[in-house]
């Protein structure tokens, strides 16, 4: 399969061709976060980090999305937090990302789960030995002003074996968005190449 994945997917998919490098053809991973977090944890001790994702995890059953009492209140939230997006996708991502509530105020899809952090695989140490068994060719691509730890960046191109990184200028963690045309060529290369 040739996988594709942004943000917290784009991390997922280097696990998954990392566990299963037979079923992988290729690898295009976006904006794949998660660096800062490894770093922390291999400063925390085991036990100390179990309890603490457990904890936020039973934080997050309690937690009540932010209400916006209009469409147009999520939208101008969506331009403050991505001020790369233009005006009509800005709209799109506000719409189509968005769920009105019963009052009819809105808030946004998304998983709060996301939040907790995770158990596994939260060392960069570890994370290198999954980077380290991908055997197929891989792509990264990230934004000059995206996210601060990334992969692909400080070092860590050099834990797979064929890698290739690509940053879209004028672009937030949101690049495929906020520069389409950019992206959409490197990814469409890619793809042309391996898939």
């Amino acid at each position: 399969m040739h996988l594709v994945g942004h943000s917290l997917g784009g991390t997922i998919t280097t696990l998954f061709a990392g566990l299963n490098p037979e079923k992988v053809a290729s690898l295009v991973c976006i904006e794949g976060v998660g660096a800062e977090f490894w770093d922390n944890a291999s400063r925390t001790p085991i036990r100390d980090r179990t309890r603490e994702l457990f904890e936020a995890t039973r934080s997050q059953a309690g937690r009540v999305p932010k209400r916006y009492e209009t469409l147009e209140a999520a939208l101008a939230r969506m331009q403050t937090s991505n001020p790369h997006l233009s005006e009509e996708r800005a709209r799109h991502l506000t719409i189509h990302g968005s769920n009105r509530n019963e009052d009819g105020t809105y808030s946004w899809k998304f998983d709060p789960y996301t939040y907790a952090g995770w158990l596994a695989s939260d060392n960069r140490g570890d994370m290198r030995e999954f980077w380290q068994a991908i055997d197929c060719p891989v792509l990264l691509i990230n934004a000059t002003e995206g996210y601060e730890h990334r992969i692909g960046q400080d070092d860590t191109v050099k834990n797979f074996r064929d890698c290739r990184l690509e940053k879209i200028p004028n672009a937030g963690h949101w690049l495929h968005h906020d520069e389409f045309e950019l992206f959409y060529g490197q990814l469409d290369r890619f793809l042309l190449e391996h898939a």
